[in-house]
Protein backbone atom coordinates (compact mmCIF):
# COMPACT_ATOMS: atom_id res chain seq x y z
CA UNK A 1 0.00 0.00 0.00
CA UNK A 2 1.34 3.99 -0.84
CA UNK A 3 0.35 6.18 1.96
CA UNK A 4 -0.35 9.58 0.53
CA UNK A 5 -3.30 11.42 -0.90
CA UNK A 6 -5.79 10.96 -3.10
CA UNK A 7 -6.63 13.67 -5.86
CA UNK A 8 -10.19 13.65 -7.83
CA UNK A 9 -11.66 15.15 -10.80
CA UNK A 10 -14.78 15.04 -13.37
CA UNK A 11 -14.10 15.92 -16.58
CA UNK A 12 -16.26 15.92 -20.09
CA UNK A 13 -20.10 16.16 -20.48
CA UNK A 14 -21.72 15.86 -17.12
CA UNK A 15 -24.77 13.33 -16.16
CA UNK A 16 -27.46 12.70 -13.82
CA UNK A 17 -24.94 10.24 -12.25
CA UNK A 18 -21.43 11.18 -12.03
CA UNK A 19 -21.81 12.62 -8.61
CA UNK A 20 -22.83 9.38 -7.73
CA UNK A 21 -19.07 8.17 -8.67
CA UNK A 22 -17.63 10.98 -6.83
CA UNK A 23 -19.01 10.09 -3.51
CA UNK A 24 -18.72 6.64 -3.94
CA UNK A 25 -14.87 7.24 -4.57
CA UNK A 26 -14.77 9.46 -1.63
CA UNK A 27 -16.65 6.53 0.54
CA UNK A 28 -14.29 4.17 -0.53
CA UNK A 29 -11.27 5.74 0.60
CA UNK A 30 -12.21 7.91 3.37
CA UNK A 31 -11.56 5.48 6.41
CA UNK A 32 -8.63 3.55 4.79
CA UNK A 33 -4.79 4.14 6.87
CA UNK A 34 -3.30 4.56 3.61
CA UNK A 35 -4.84 7.81 2.60
CA UNK A 36 -3.83 10.72 4.72
CA UNK A 37 -6.67 13.51 2.48
CA UNK A 38 -9.07 13.03 0.04
CA UNK A 39 -8.90 16.29 -2.61
CA UNK A 40 -10.95 17.24 -5.43
CA UNK A 41 -9.84 19.24 -8.44
CA UNK A 42 -12.65 22.00 -9.72
CA UNK A 43 -13.19 22.02 -13.36
CA UNK A 44 -10.90 18.56 -14.09
CA UNK A 45 -7.20 18.76 -14.97
CA UNK A 46 -7.60 22.52 -15.75
CA UNK A 47 -8.02 23.47 -12.58
CA UNK A 48 -6.10 21.65 -10.91
CA UNK A 49 -3.05 23.06 -13.37
CA UNK A 50 -4.70 26.56 -12.15
CA UNK A 51 -4.33 25.26 -8.25
CA UNK A 52 -7.65 25.05 -8.00
CA UNK A 53 -8.15 22.43 -5.13
CA UNK A 54 -10.48 21.57 -2.53
CA UNK A 55 -10.33 19.51 0.80
CA UNK A 56 -12.97 16.79 0.38
CA UNK A 57 -12.26 15.21 3.31
CA UNK A 58 -13.10 17.85 5.40
CA UNK A 59 -16.27 18.70 3.21
CA UNK A 60 -17.49 14.99 4.22
CA UNK A 61 -16.44 14.50 7.48
CA UNK A 62 -19.09 13.64 9.93
CA UNK A 63 -16.85 15.10 12.97
CA UNK A 64 -13.76 17.24 13.07
CA UNK A 65 -11.70 15.07 13.48
CA UNK A 66 -12.34 13.67 10.13
CA UNK A 67 -12.69 10.11 11.28
CA UNK A 68 -16.25 9.46 10.57
CA UNK A 69 -18.01 10.09 7.10
CA UNK A 70 -21.20 12.29 6.89
CA UNK A 71 -23.40 9.62 5.10
CA UNK A 72 -26.66 11.93 4.60
CA UNK A 73 -23.99 14.68 2.46
CA UNK A 74 -22.70 11.68 0.22
CA UNK A 75 -26.34 10.59 -0.42
CA UNK A 76 -27.09 13.87 -1.33
CA UNK A 77 -23.87 14.59 -3.68
CA UNK A 78 -25.34 11.22 -5.74
CA UNK A 79 -28.20 12.29 -6.51
CA UNK A 80 -26.83 15.90 -6.86
CA UNK A 81 -27.08 16.08 -11.36
CA UNK A 82 -24.14 17.70 -13.75
CA UNK A 83 -20.39 17.18 -12.18
CA UNK A 84 -20.57 19.40 -8.58
CA UNK A 85 -16.76 19.71 -9.05
CA UNK A 86 -16.72 21.53 -12.69
CA UNK A 87 -15.30 19.89 -15.75
CA UNK A 88 -13.42 20.80 -18.47
CA UNK A 89 -12.37 19.74 -22.01
CA UNK A 90 -8.96 19.79 -21.83
CA UNK A 91 -6.69 17.59 -24.07
CA UNK A 92 -3.06 16.68 -22.89
CA UNK A 93 -0.48 16.79 -25.31
CA UNK A 94 1.72 13.55 -25.70
CA UNK A 95 3.94 13.01 -22.95
CA UNK A 96 6.70 12.24 -25.54
CA UNK A 97 6.20 15.44 -27.58
CA UNK A 98 5.66 17.88 -24.29
CA UNK A 99 7.47 16.22 -20.88
CA UNK A 100 8.22 19.64 -19.35
CA UNK A 101 4.08 19.53 -19.19
CA UNK A 102 3.75 16.76 -17.77
CA UNK A 103 7.06 17.15 -15.11
CA UNK A 104 5.29 20.21 -14.13
CA UNK A 105 1.93 18.57 -13.59
CA UNK A 106 3.92 15.96 -11.61
CA UNK A 107 5.59 18.13 -9.89
CA UNK A 108 2.19 19.95 -8.86
CA UNK A 109 0.40 16.21 -7.59
CA UNK A 110 4.01 15.45 -5.48
CA UNK A 111 3.49 19.21 -3.42
CA UNK A 112 0.40 17.92 -2.58
CA UNK A 113 1.73 13.91 -2.00
CA UNK A 114 -1.05 12.57 -3.89
CA UNK A 115 -0.26 9.01 -4.64
CA UNK A 116 -3.78 7.88 -5.82
CA UNK A 117 -5.70 10.19 -8.90
CA UNK A 118 -8.63 9.28 -10.23
CA UNK A 119 -10.54 10.63 -13.17
CA UNK A 120 -14.06 10.43 -13.66
CA UNK A 121 -15.38 10.91 -17.43
CA UNK A 122 -15.64 9.22 -20.95
CA UNK A 123 -13.51 8.62 -23.43
CA UNK A 124 -11.43 11.92 -23.82
CA UNK A 125 -11.39 11.36 -19.87
CA UNK A 126 -9.92 8.08 -19.94
CA UNK A 127 -7.20 9.48 -22.42
CA UNK A 128 -5.93 11.77 -19.90
CA UNK A 129 -5.68 8.78 -17.73
CA UNK A 130 -3.58 6.93 -19.94
CA UNK A 131 -1.56 9.88 -21.07
CA UNK A 132 -0.68 10.38 -16.90
CA UNK A 133 -0.20 6.72 -16.55
CA UNK A 134 1.97 5.91 -19.49
CA UNK A 135 4.41 9.05 -18.56
CA UNK A 136 4.83 7.75 -14.47
CA UNK A 137 5.82 4.23 -15.85
CA UNK A 138 8.38 5.73 -17.94
CA UNK A 139 9.18 7.95 -14.45
CA UNK A 140 9.58 5.13 -13.06
CA UNK A 141 12.61 3.67 -14.26
CA UNK A 142 14.77 6.25 -13.47
CA UNK A 143 16.41 5.92 -10.12
CA UNK A 144 15.69 9.62 -8.86
CA UNK A 145 11.93 9.26 -9.92
CA UNK A 146 11.53 5.39 -8.58
CA UNK A 147 9.93 6.54 -4.76
CA UNK A 148 7.48 8.75 -6.53
CA UNK A 149 4.90 5.96 -7.27
CA UNK A 150 1.16 7.58 -8.57
CA UNK A 151 -1.76 5.41 -9.30
CA UNK A 152 -3.99 6.64 -12.21
CA UNK A 153 -7.82 4.82 -12.31
CA UNK A 154 -10.41 5.60 -14.45
CA UNK A 155 -13.89 5.99 -13.27
CA UNK A 156 -16.41 5.72 -15.85
CA UNK A 157 -19.21 8.21 -17.23
CA UNK A 158 -21.26 8.94 -20.46
CA UNK A 159 -24.97 8.93 -21.23
CA UNK A 160 -23.45 8.13 -24.78
CA UNK A 161 -22.65 4.55 -23.43
CA UNK A 162 -19.60 4.13 -25.97
CA UNK A 163 -16.64 3.43 -23.45
CA UNK A 164 -15.00 0.25 -24.29
CA UNK A 165 -14.49 -2.72 -22.34
CA UNK A 166 -17.78 -2.66 -20.23
CA UNK A 167 -21.11 -4.01 -20.26
CA UNK A 168 -22.50 0.15 -20.13
CA UNK A 169 -21.41 3.35 -18.44
CA UNK A 170 -22.84 4.55 -15.54
CA UNK A 171 -24.65 7.67 -16.75
CA UNK A 172 -26.36 6.25 -19.76
CA UNK A 173 -29.40 4.35 -17.93
CA UNK A 174 -30.77 7.64 -16.08
CA UNK A 175 -30.22 9.24 -19.94
CA UNK A 176 -32.51 6.29 -21.00
CA UNK A 177 -34.82 6.33 -18.52
CA UNK A 178 -35.56 9.90 -19.14
CA UNK A 179 -35.79 9.55 -22.55
CA UNK A 180 -37.90 6.82 -22.79
CA UNK A 181 -39.87 8.27 -20.27
CA UNK A 182 -40.52 10.95 -22.72
CA UNK A 183 -40.94 9.56 -25.95
CA UNK A 184 -43.55 8.14 -24.34
CA UNK A 185 -45.08 10.84 -23.13
CA UNK A 186 -44.77 12.55 -26.71
CA UNK A 187 -46.68 9.88 -28.06
CA UNK A 188 -49.68 9.96 -25.91
CA UNK A 189 -49.78 13.78 -26.63
CA UNK A 190 -49.46 12.94 -30.17
CA UNK A 191 -52.71 10.79 -30.26
CA UNK A 192 -55.14 13.17 -29.33
CA UNK A 193 -55.86 14.30 -32.81
CA UNK A 194 -57.04 13.46 -36.17
CA UNK A 195 -55.11 15.26 -38.46
CA UNK A 196 -52.07 13.35 -39.88
CA UNK A 197 -49.00 15.04 -38.60
CA UNK A 198 -44.97 14.14 -38.07
CA UNK A 199 -43.09 14.63 -34.86
CA UNK A 200 -39.43 14.15 -34.91
CA UNK A 201 -37.64 13.45 -31.91
CA UNK A 202 -33.35 14.34 -32.32
CA UNK A 203 -31.84 12.57 -29.46
CA UNK A 204 -27.96 12.83 -28.43
CA UNK A 205 -25.41 10.47 -29.64
CA UNK A 206 -22.80 11.27 -32.07
CA UNK A 207 -21.15 7.90 -33.36
CA UNK A 208 -23.18 5.64 -30.91
CA UNK A 209 -26.83 5.26 -31.43
CA UNK A 210 -27.27 3.73 -27.46
CA UNK A 211 -29.73 6.51 -26.48
CA UNK A 212 -31.61 6.40 -29.59
CA UNK A 213 -32.42 3.07 -29.17
CA UNK A 214 -33.77 3.69 -25.66
CA UNK A 215 -36.59 5.48 -27.07
CA UNK A 216 -38.41 2.03 -27.92
CA UNK A 217 -38.47 0.76 -24.74
CA UNK A 218 -41.55 1.09 -24.62
CA UNK A 219 -42.02 -1.22 -27.20
CA UNK A 220 -41.51 -3.83 -24.30
CA UNK A 221 -43.17 -2.20 -21.31
CA UNK A 222 -46.22 -0.70 -22.33
CA UNK A 223 -46.91 -1.65 -26.13
CA UNK A 224 -46.13 1.75 -27.80
CA UNK A 225 -43.28 3.47 -29.13
CA UNK A 226 -42.18 4.95 -32.09
CA UNK A 227 -42.75 4.13 -35.79
CA UNK A 228 -39.20 4.38 -36.72
CA UNK A 229 -35.63 4.67 -34.89
CA UNK A 230 -32.93 5.61 -36.86
CA UNK A 231 -29.33 4.98 -35.18
CA UNK A 232 -25.95 6.54 -36.57
CA UNK A 233 -24.86 2.59 -37.15
CA UNK A 234 -26.16 2.71 -40.09
CA UNK A 235 -26.17 4.70 -43.31
CA UNK A 236 -29.46 7.42 -43.53
CA UNK A 237 -30.77 7.63 -47.03
CA UNK A 238 -33.23 10.45 -47.32
CA UNK A 239 -35.51 8.26 -49.93
CA UNK A 240 -35.91 5.26 -47.75
CA UNK A 241 -36.54 8.34 -44.58
CA UNK A 242 -39.77 9.54 -46.72
CA UNK A 243 -40.86 6.39 -47.88
CA UNK A 244 -41.09 4.86 -44.08
CA UNK A 245 -43.21 8.30 -43.02
CA UNK A 246 -45.51 7.45 -46.01
CA UNK A 247 -46.37 4.24 -44.85
CA UNK A 248 -46.68 5.27 -41.24
CA UNK A 249 -48.97 7.95 -42.15
CA UNK A 250 -51.26 5.48 -44.18
CA UNK A 251 -51.23 3.48 -41.17
CA UNK A 252 -52.34 6.38 -38.40
CA UNK A 253 -52.55 10.09 -38.11
CA UNK A 254 -49.91 10.41 -35.47
CA UNK A 255 -46.25 9.39 -36.78
CA UNK A 256 -43.51 10.00 -33.83
CA UNK A 257 -40.06 9.14 -35.18
CA UNK A 258 -36.81 8.98 -33.07
CA UNK A 259 -33.33 10.14 -34.38
CA UNK A 260 -29.49 10.29 -33.66
CA UNK A 261 -28.08 13.72 -33.57
CA UNK A 262 -24.97 11.75 -35.73
CA UNK A 263 -26.97 10.52 -38.57
CA UNK A 264 -25.22 10.66 -41.76
CA UNK A 265 -25.60 9.16 -45.34
CA UNK A 266 -23.32 6.79 -46.93
CA UNK A 267 -20.71 9.17 -47.73
CA UNK A 268 -20.85 10.16 -44.40
CA UNK A 269 -22.23 13.51 -44.86
CA UNK A 270 -24.15 14.53 -41.50
CA UNK A 271 -28.35 14.89 -41.95
CA UNK A 272 -28.09 17.91 -40.36
CA UNK A 273 -24.83 19.60 -41.26
CA UNK A 274 -26.45 22.77 -43.22
CA UNK A 275 -28.03 23.69 -39.67
CA UNK A 276 -24.76 23.22 -37.94
CA UNK A 277 -21.60 25.43 -36.99
CA UNK A 278 -18.76 23.31 -37.83
CA UNK A 279 -17.34 24.24 -34.94
CA UNK A 280 -15.06 21.18 -33.04
CA UNK A 281 -13.94 21.24 -29.84
CA UNK A 282 -10.62 20.27 -28.77
CA UNK A 283 -10.97 16.63 -29.48
CA UNK A 284 -12.30 17.39 -33.31
CA UNK A 285 -15.80 16.55 -32.24
CA UNK A 286 -18.28 19.20 -34.37
CA UNK A 287 -20.99 19.56 -32.07
CA UNK A 288 -23.94 18.74 -33.46
CA UNK A 289 -27.45 20.30 -33.52
CA UNK A 290 -29.94 20.73 -36.22
CA UNK A 291 -30.74 17.00 -37.40
CA UNK A 292 -34.35 16.61 -36.39
CA UNK A 293 -34.73 20.25 -37.95
CA UNK A 294 -33.72 19.18 -41.18
CA UNK A 295 -35.52 16.46 -41.59
CA UNK A 296 -38.65 18.85 -40.32
CA UNK A 297 -38.34 20.42 -43.49
CA UNK A 298 -37.82 17.90 -45.94
CA UNK A 299 -41.31 15.90 -44.99
CA UNK A 300 -43.08 19.74 -45.19
CA UNK A 301 -41.14 20.07 -48.65
CA UNK A 302 -41.85 16.63 -49.88
CA UNK A 303 -45.05 15.18 -48.23
CA UNK A 304 -46.33 18.26 -47.03
CA UNK A 305 -48.42 17.15 -43.85
CA UNK A 306 -48.36 18.86 -40.72
CA UNK A 307 -45.06 18.50 -39.11
CA UNK A 308 -42.88 19.53 -36.30
CA UNK A 309 -39.18 18.36 -34.57
CA UNK A 310 -38.29 18.15 -30.93
CA UNK A 311 -34.64 18.38 -29.83
CA UNK A 312 -34.04 17.10 -26.17
CA UNK A 313 -31.14 18.87 -26.07
CA UNK A 314 -29.48 19.00 -22.92
CA UNK A 315 -32.02 17.60 -20.55
CA UNK A 316 -31.42 14.10 -21.26
CA UNK A 317 -27.82 14.61 -19.42
CA UNK A 318 -28.66 16.00 -15.77
CA UNK A 319 -32.74 15.09 -15.14
CA UNK A 320 -32.28 13.88 -12.06
CA UNK A 321 -35.87 13.92 -10.88
CA UNK A 322 -36.24 10.46 -12.91
CA UNK A 323 -33.01 8.99 -12.37
CA UNK A 324 -32.76 5.52 -12.50
CA UNK A 325 -32.12 3.63 -9.14
CA UNK A 326 -29.83 0.91 -10.76
CA UNK A 327 -27.66 3.51 -12.70
CA UNK A 328 -26.75 5.65 -9.43
CA UNK A 329 -26.61 2.06 -7.49
CA UNK A 330 -23.65 1.44 -10.08
CA UNK A 331 -22.27 4.68 -10.26
CA UNK A 332 -21.76 4.67 -6.52
CA UNK A 333 -20.67 1.40 -6.69
CA UNK A 334 -17.80 1.33 -9.35
CA UNK A 335 -16.29 4.74 -7.76
CA UNK A 336 -15.93 2.80 -4.49
CA UNK A 337 -14.52 0.08 -6.50
CA UNK A 338 -12.03 2.11 -8.59
CA UNK A 339 -11.03 3.46 -4.55
CA UNK A 340 -10.33 -0.32 -3.82
CA UNK A 341 -7.95 -1.07 -6.87
CA UNK A 342 -6.56 1.82 -6.31
CA UNK A 343 -5.70 1.27 -2.68
CA UNK A 344 -5.00 -2.76 -3.41
CA UNK A 345 -2.07 -1.63 -6.42
CA UNK A 346 -4.24 -1.30 -9.75
CA UNK A 347 -3.12 1.47 -11.80
CA UNK A 348 -3.11 2.74 -15.93
CA UNK A 349 -6.65 1.12 -15.72
CA UNK A 350 -10.93 1.88 -16.07
CA UNK A 351 -13.12 0.14 -13.27
CA UNK A 352 -15.86 -1.44 -15.64
CA UNK A 353 -18.98 -2.84 -15.30
CA UNK A 354 -19.49 -6.78 -15.64
CA UNK A 355 -23.11 -8.36 -16.23
CA UNK A 356 -22.87 -11.71 -14.61
CA UNK A 357 -26.27 -12.20 -15.20
CA UNK A 358 -29.65 -10.99 -16.89
CA UNK A 359 -31.95 -12.93 -14.86
CA UNK A 360 -31.84 -11.74 -12.27
CA UNK A 361 -29.67 -8.91 -13.29
CA UNK A 362 -26.76 -8.80 -11.24
CA UNK A 363 -23.54 -7.35 -11.81
CA UNK A 364 -19.48 -6.91 -10.66
CA UNK A 365 -16.86 -4.31 -11.07
CA UNK A 366 -13.88 -4.90 -12.84
CA UNK A 367 -10.55 -3.21 -13.80
CA UNK A 368 -9.46 -2.89 -17.62
CA UNK A 369 -6.59 -1.90 -18.86
CA UNK A 370 -6.73 1.77 -19.95
CA UNK A 371 -5.06 1.66 -23.48
CA UNK A 372 -7.95 -0.97 -24.32
CA UNK A 373 -10.61 1.90 -23.98
CA UNK A 374 -8.98 5.39 -24.36
CA UNK A 375 -10.07 7.28 -27.83
CA UNK A 376 -11.91 3.75 -28.70
CA UNK A 377 -15.77 3.92 -29.56
CA UNK A 378 -18.32 1.64 -28.46
CA UNK A 379 -21.37 1.47 -31.16
CA UNK A 380 -24.47 -0.59 -31.14
CA UNK A 381 -23.85 -3.55 -32.89
CA UNK A 382 -25.48 -4.51 -36.26
CA UNK A 383 -27.30 -7.09 -34.64
CA UNK A 384 -29.43 -4.89 -32.48
CA UNK A 385 -30.55 -2.81 -35.01
CA UNK A 386 -33.18 -4.32 -37.59
CA UNK A 387 -32.96 -5.67 -41.04
CA UNK A 388 -34.31 -2.01 -42.84
CA UNK A 389 -32.05 0.05 -40.35
CA UNK A 390 -35.09 2.50 -38.75
CA UNK A 391 -35.78 0.52 -35.42
CA UNK A 392 -33.86 -1.75 -33.49
CA UNK A 393 -34.27 -5.29 -32.35
CA UNK A 394 -36.14 -6.72 -29.38
CA UNK A 395 -32.74 -7.90 -27.84
CA UNK A 396 -31.25 -4.76 -27.69
CA UNK A 397 -34.12 -3.60 -26.00
CA UNK A 398 -33.83 -6.17 -23.17
CA UNK A 399 -30.19 -5.08 -22.84
CA UNK A 400 -30.91 -1.91 -21.83
CA UNK A 401 -34.38 -2.27 -19.76
CA UNK A 402 -32.33 -3.16 -16.87
CA UNK A 403 -30.63 -0.32 -16.50
CA UNK A 404 -33.38 2.02 -16.41
CA UNK A 405 -35.46 0.12 -13.40
CA UNK A 406 -35.68 1.55 -9.72
CA UNK A 407 -36.33 5.37 -8.62
CA UNK A 408 -34.44 7.16 -6.48
CA UNK A 409 -35.95 8.95 -3.26
CA UNK A 410 -34.93 13.06 -3.45
CA UNK A 411 -34.97 15.49 -0.53
CA UNK A 412 -37.33 17.90 -1.30
CA UNK A 413 -37.49 21.52 0.04
CA UNK A 414 -40.83 23.72 -1.24
CA UNK A 415 -41.78 20.99 -3.74
CA UNK A 416 -38.00 21.23 -5.46
CA UNK A 417 -35.24 18.44 -4.58
CA UNK A 418 -32.09 19.80 -2.92
CA UNK A 419 -28.93 19.50 -4.55
CA UNK A 420 -25.31 19.63 -3.15
CA UNK A 421 -23.18 22.52 -3.29
CA UNK A 422 -19.50 22.77 -3.09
Amino acid sequence: MLRGGALIGQSGGPTAAINASLAGVISGLFENECVTGIYGMKNGIEGFLRGDVIDLKKCFSADEKGEKKDLKRLETLSLTPAAALGSCRKKLPPPESEPEFYEKLVGMLTELDIRYFFYIGGNDSMDTVMKLSSYMSVMSVSKSNSDREIRFVGVPKTIDNDLCSTDHTPGFGSAAKYIATTVQEIIRDCAVYTVPAVTIVEIMGRDAGWLTASAGLGEIVTGYSPDYIYLPETAFSLDSFLSDVRRALERHPNVVIAVSEGLMDKDGRYIGEGAQSGVADVFGHKYLSGTGKALELLVKEKIGCKVRSVELNISQRCASHIASLTDIREAFGVGEAAARAAVGGASGCMMSIERKSASPYGVEFVPKDISTIANAVRTVPREFINEAGNGVTRECLEYILPLIEGEVNHTYRLGLPEFFVF
